[in-house]
């Protein structure tokens, strides 16, 4: 995998004994659907600039690769094009969790299983880092909240920490999803546009939307590459250190929103209408059923639509991207 670094990897005299002399921290980040990997990099960058945090913080950003001739839809300018060996995924495939291409010498491997390979590869040539935080954007986000309870342990020594940031979509580990209300009154989601509603967890019909829990809205139908158990996913979720970032003008099908590529299917309207709303209602399943073992806040950011490079270096999504790391 090709991914950007704003630091040189360490040569092995570069650390002192004590774990200094190298960037402590490490802030990852899953580019979009355009896969434009180098945006969501400079977003990165300027997020860290505006904490104070650039010069001890390693910002990694890495490109999942789709060939060329099937890269249309996905494709952004200033990205590297894929070399021979590259792992290839389709413009859909790697942020749904599944396998890359197999073929002219390539082994499939798994998106997720290539995230954590890409961790394991930070620890190695960066091993002045013991914190690690991994954000996404838009369908960066949905990649990675996905992964979260697949993802393989942390290397040891090394801590890690997910900012979800303007998902379209969610993966729910139990067939409920959530019901607006105003007043103890259940609501239409339109009345919840500028937040200020309260949900209750619901089945919804399922003649009405059959296959909604299934992955990758769901945790029924899991492909068999992905490893864990769905309970033993969820519980990984439970334990993991969670953030969630919205954009507080991500609730329309307006300008900025980029809602001609939001997910419009059966399952993913069963979520909510626009990416804001999807987001708190997932807040509160969280809260009132995963019930995780620490907070995992989610933070809603003025101003902000459907913009990466608005979002990331933002005052609200600081806290999450920096504050109190181990």
């Amino acid at each position: 995998m090709h991914f950007y670094a704003s630091q040189a990897p360490q040569a092995p005299q570069a650390e002192n004994a004590d774990g200094s002399g190298g960037p402590q921290t490490a802030l990852l980040i899953m580019h979009g659907h355009p896969r434009d990997a180098n945006r969501s990099f400079n977003a990165a960058l300027d997020a860290a600039r505006r904490a104070g945090r650039l010069d001890e913080t390693l910002v990694i950003a890495p490109l999942y690769q789709v060939a060329s001739d099937k890269a249309e839809r996905c494709r952004t300018k200033g990205t590297p094009a894929p070399e021979p060996g590259d792992a290839l995924w389709t413009c859909g495939s790697w942020l749904a969790g599944q396998n890359s291409q197999a073929g002219a010498g390539r082994t499939p491997i798994n998106a997720i299983a290539a995230l954590d390979a890409l961790v394991a590869h930070i620890h190695q040539r960066w091993p002045s880092v013991h914190h690690i935080t991994l954000a996404g954007f838009s369908a960066g986000g949905q990649m990675l909240q996905r992964s979260i309870g697949f993802a393989q342990p942390a290397p040891a020594g090394v801590s890690l920490r997910y900012v979800v940031a303007d998902p379209g979509t969610w993966l729910y580990f139990d067939p409920l999803r959530p019901q607006p209300q105003r007043a103890g009154r259940d609501v239409d989601w339109a009345a919840c546009s500028d937040g200020g509603c309260d949900y209750r967890m619901q089945l919804p019909e399922v003649a009405s939307c059959p296959g909604y829990h299934d992955w990758k809205y769901g945790t029924q139908a899991l492909p068999s590459s992905l490893g864990p158990t769905a309970a033993q996913a969820r519980e990984r979720y439970r334990q993991a250190d969670i953030h969630y970032l919205e954009g507080a003008l991500d609730n329309h099908a307006g300008k900025g929103t980029s809602y001609g590529a939001l997910d419009k299917s059966c399952a993913a309207m069963l979520q909510g209408p626009f990416r804001r709303q999807r987001g708190e209602g997932y807040a509160a399943y969280v809260a009132q059923v995963l019930q995780p073992a620490r907070p995992q806040p989610l933070s809603t950011v003025p101003g902000c639509a459907h913009d990466v490079a608005c979002v990331l270096p933002s005052d609200a999504a600081r806290p999450a991207l920096f504050g109190s790391l181990p």
